[in-house]
C-alpha cells in the first residue's frame, strides 16, 4: 500500500499514531449540528438554509464549510423535477390584464396569487389549489379535491378570505385557466370587491412565485414518495403547510419564514 500511494512506512505509521487535529474535532461536532438542522427541516434543507439555521443558533461557521461537510457526509436537500401542464394558449377566457405588474408591494394582503397543481395518488391524479400572499409568500388558503374545476378554486379563495379577513380590496392574480375565468369565480371576485388579474398570454413567469412554491412543496414531501389514498395526502398537506408558513426558511425573505416576515413588517409599521 505504501508503494501504491508513494509514502514511506515511517510516514504511514506516524500518520496512524497522530492525534486528531482541533479542526477535525470541530468538524465532528459541527456535523452533528448540521444533521440536527437538516432533520428538523424534515430533510428538505440544502446547505444555504442549513447554514442560515446554524447562524440563528449562534454558530459562527462559513457557508462553504457547511456545504463541504454536507457533501462529505451525503446530506442532501430533497429535489424534484416537475412537469408542468398548462392549457393551450388558444383557449383564451376573457381579456383580463396583468394588473399585479402595475403595483409596488409594501405590505401583506395587497396581491394574492393562485394556481392549481397535480398530485398523483395511486394510479390517478388529484388537484391542489393554493392562494398565496405575494408579498410575504405565505399560503393563505388552499383546497384539495378530485376535480380541477371552479369549485376547487372557489374553495381555496374562500379559505383565504376566512383566514385573512383583508380590510381592503385585494388584487387576485392567476393564470388564464377556465377555473379562474369562469363566471362563478368572476362573480365571487366582484362580490368581495377584489380586482382580478391574469397572466399575459404566453407569459408563464408572470405567476412565478406560486410555481416556485409548488416546486418546493413537491420536492419537500412528494418527490420519491408514493401516496395511495386521499386521507394520507390531505393529512400530509395539513401538516406541511403550517410548517412552510411558520418554520421553513425562505431565501427571498432573507432566510426567515413567511410568518416571521409578516411579524417583522407589522412591528416596523407600528413604530
Amino acid at each position: 500500500m505504501c508503494r501504491v500511494y508513494g509514502v514511506t512506512r515511517a510516514g504511514y505509521y506516524a500518520w496512524r499514531s497522530r492525534e486528531r487535529s482541533e479542526r477535525e474535532r470541530q468538524n465532528e461536532e459541527l456535523i452533528g449540528e448540521i444533521r440536527t438542522a437538516h432533520r428538523e427541516s424534515r430533510g428538505t434543507y440544502g446547505s444555504p438554509r442549513v447554514h442560515q439555521a446554524l447562524l440563528k443558533r449562534g454558530h459562527r461557521v462559513g457557508r462553504h464549510r457547511v456545504a463541504r461537510l454536507m457533501r462529505r457526509h451525503s446530506i442532501k436537500a430533497r429535489v424534484a423535477t416537475i412537469r408542468y401542464t398548462s392549457p393551450s394558449l388558444q383557449r383564451y377566457y376573457g381579456t383580463i390584464p396583468n394588473r399585479q405588474l402595475m403595483l409596488e408591494l409594501d405590505r401583506p394582503d395587497q396581491v394574492w396569487v393562485g394556481d392549481i397543481t397535480y398530485l398523483k395518488v395511486g394510479a390517478i391524479y388529484r388537484y391542489l389549489a393554493v392562494v398565496m400572499d405575494k408579498y410575504s409568500r405565505r399560503v393563505v388558503g388552499w383546497s384539495y379535491g378530485p376535480r380541477k374545476d371552479v369549485a376547487l378554486t372557489l374553495k381555496a379563495l374562500n379559505s383565504a378570505v376566512r383566514s385573512r379577513h383583508p380590510g381592503r380590496p385585494v388584487v387576485f392574480h392567476t393564470d388564464r385557466g377556465i377555473e379562474y375565468a369562469a363566471g362563478g369565480f368572476k362573480e365571487r371576485i366582484a362580490e368581495l370587491g377584489f380586482t382580478q388579474s391574469m397572466n399575459r398570454p404566453g407569459k408563464m413567469p408572470d405567476n412565478a412565485f406560486i410555481e416556485s412554491f409548488f416546486h418546493s412543496m413537491k420536492a419537500d414531501i412528494f418527490h420519491g414518495c408514493r401516496f395511495d389514498d386521499d386521507d394520507t395526502v390531505r393529512a400530509m398537506l395539513e401538516d406541511y403547510l403550517p410548517f412552510y408558513n411558520r418554520a421553513r426558511l425562505h431565501s427571498s425573505l432573507n432566510y426567515v419564514s413567511p410568518a416571521t416576515f409578516e411579524q417583522r413588517v407589522r412591528r416596523t409599521r407600528c413604530q
